[in-house]
């Protein structure tokens, strides 16, 4: 049984540099020792777009703006290996300033620029998707 009785809202935030590299970080603790776009929780109250800009500061201390709502993932993979049932919003950027620093290091070793279509292994779900939807330009993908 889901630890928390239903599905949580996470964020995903794809952001695509000059080069059509995408920011990917390996993650430490929660999902450890996987790759993933930045990323996070909604929280109370908060717009999609609002969270998506939160988060990136947080986590990278990159400032973003414009998000685009682009797919929705359905996180079972998480589900399976953690009873942690999520739904993520994945959000697009394309206007961003500053370099990506590491803002956590106790949820983050390092930021790098990846291709899309080559994402760094092994990869979280919900980013593994959200990347899949962005390639094929499409609002889901089962994986």
């Amino acid at each position: 049984m889901n630890e928390q009785g239903h599905p949580r809202v996470g964020l995903g935030i794809i952001v695509v540099n000059d080069e059509g590299k995408i920011l990917v970080g390996k993650r430490k603790g929660s999902h450890a020792r996987k790759y993933s776009i930045p990323g996070g929780h909604l929280e109370m109250g908060e717009t999609f777009e609002q969270g998506a800009v939160r988060e990136m500061k947080e986590e990278t201390g990159i400032d973003i703006s414009d998000p685009k709502v682009i797919a929705v993932t359905n996180n079972l993979e998480t589900y399976k290996e953690e009873g942690k049932h999520y739904v993520s919003v994945i959000l697009l950027v394309r206007n961003y300033s500053g370099e990506a620093r590491i803002m956590e290091p106790e949820k983050c070793e390092g930021w790098i620029w990846a291709d899309p279509r080559a994402l760094p292994q092994p990869h979280f779900d919900a980013s593994a998707m959200g990347v899949a939807c962005y390639l094929k330009r499409s609002v889901y993908e089962k994986i």
